[in-house]
């Protein structure tokens, strides 16, 4: 009997309503921590796991010498990576390397298996699809990425192995 007019109390009082308005009330006046996206950005991890990129050498020559470690190692199997012929150097080269982003599960295996560091995923994270067909990048554009942020890129290996 207590129970039912305890329950039919609250009902009528609205107990919930009024914790929940004091729960607002005491956030109400205080500082916000709400980030305006577009204008502000959070800082990111420098292990931050975001879009592939594919490394050169200072001197230009691309670092990626077709052993395809990464394409064994990804759970997902996202990574497709042919071999041409070694060059005049004996160096094996890639002659494909895709990578399908819609797939990906941005684990890092791949860039933890490359044993020449060619592979590595980057901090940037704003890029998205308009079509199937965009979801897979191809070797170029890996190419772009990884000299479009190859300073941070390098400030983020300095800081990892300073932790090692």
């Amino acid at each position: 009997m207590i129970k039912q007019l305890k329950d039919f109390l609250n009902t009528y009082l609205l107990v919930e309503l009024w914790r929940g308005l004091r729960v607002t009330g005491r956030y109400l006046f205080k500082e916000k921590f709400t980030v305006q996206y577009p204008e502000e950005k959070i800082p990111k991890s420098p292990r931050f796991r975001g879009l592939h990129a594919l490394r050169r050498y200072p001197n230009g020559e691309e670092r990626c010498i077709a052993c395809k470690l990464c394409e064994a190692t990804c759970p997902a199997c996202c990574i497709y990576i042919e071999a041409g012929p070694q060059g005049e150097d004996g160096m094996r080269r890639t002659t494909r390397y895709d990578i399908d982003l819609f797939v990906c599960i941005y684990c890092g295996y791949c860039e933890e298996a490359c044993p020449v560091d060619a592979i590595v995923l980057t901090r940037f994270s704003e890029f998205c699809f308009e079509s199937r067909e965009g979801t897979l990048i191809h070797k170029q554009q890996l190419l772009e990425m990884g000299d479009r942020f190859e300073a941070e890129i390098a400030a983020d290996r300095a800081a990892d192995a300073r932790y090692r």
